[in-house]
């Protein structure tokens, strides 16, 4: 599979220094991988390029022990900070179900932190305004362009909510009009592992609150042929926001999608 060209390489990033302020780091990686690689190559190709100012997660948490960690996204606008519960139940999934070493805490990064360039899977989320500053969409434009994966979920379930607009602006911006674009049923994410005919409903999407939709499909990105950002407006995040433990309870476990989300962003 080949890559999109690669952008231009920012000159600065930032990190979070102390007391929670911007601080600047020093520049950014930003290889141009070779053409035929898979997303883990991609990434470990980031990796290697990242100093160590601004140490890559491999490094950070684990030191290559594991296959796998599950990494929130903040963004300065909005509220980043919500399904708390979920990643506990996505990871136990994927204890359960696959054969990974998966790392078992949640890590929480800056989206203008160069550290989010090497995590193999990212999660966004929120209710309110997106509005990225310029460090941040630097950052997430580097880091899809160059294989990384993002899963982005509307806690509103509205697709004329809020944070639906404003993120979907902010993807405008960012990559061109249109870019977002529907998932065919027949997209090979449907199949990474577990197999589904449509994206699963949500018990969120019709409890009165949003849009009172099914949304009967997901939308991503695609960079050159590899889906590289999932966007949502069923509310995954609040379905899966339950203590792990209480899975059992359930006649059939809803978080093996997320199963075929990570599963698909691993190995496409």
């Amino acid at each position: 599979m080949q890559l999109a060209v690669c952008s231009p390489p920012p000159s600065r990033g930032r990190g979070w220094g102390r007391g929670g302020r911007l601080a600047v780091t020093s520049p950014l990686p930003n290889p141009c991988p070779a053409k035929g690689l898979t997303r883990r190559q991609i990434l470990n190709t980031l990796i290697g390029a990242t100093v160590a100012a601004a140490l890559p997660l491999r490094l950070a948490f684990g030191n290559g022990r594991y296959d796998f960690w599950f990494t929130r996204l903040m963004y300065e606008s909005g509220d980043w900070d919500v399904d708390q519960r979920m990643p506990s139940n996505l990871l136990d999934a994927l204890v359960q179900y696959t054969s990974l070493r998966v790392d078992p805490n949640e890590h929480v990064l800056p989206l203008a932190d160069p550290r989010m360039l090497s995590a193999p899977f990212c999660y966004l989320s929120g209710h309110k305004l997106v509005e990225f500053n310029a460090d941040e969409r630097r950052h997430l434009e580097t880091y899809l362009r160059n294989g990384g994966f993002l899963f982005v979920d509307d806690c509103n379930h509205d697709i004329d909510g809020l944070f639906a607009r404003s993120f979907e602006d902010e993807m405008s911006r960012i990559f061109g009009a249109g870019a977002l674009s529907k998932l065919p049923n027949s997209h090979a994410l449907y199949s990474s592992f577990f197999r589904f005919e449509e994206p699963p409903a949500t018990s969120f999407e019709l409890n009165g609150w949003g849009d009172d939709l099914v949304h009967e499909y997901l939308k991503g990105i695609e960079f050159d042929g590899r889906l590289g950002l999932l966007y949502s407006n069923k509310d995954y995040g609040c379905e899966w926001d339950y203590d792990w433990r209480n899975k059992r309870w359930l006649a059939e476990d809803n978080t093996k999608f997320a199963v075929n989300i990570v599963m698909y962003a691993l190995n496409s």
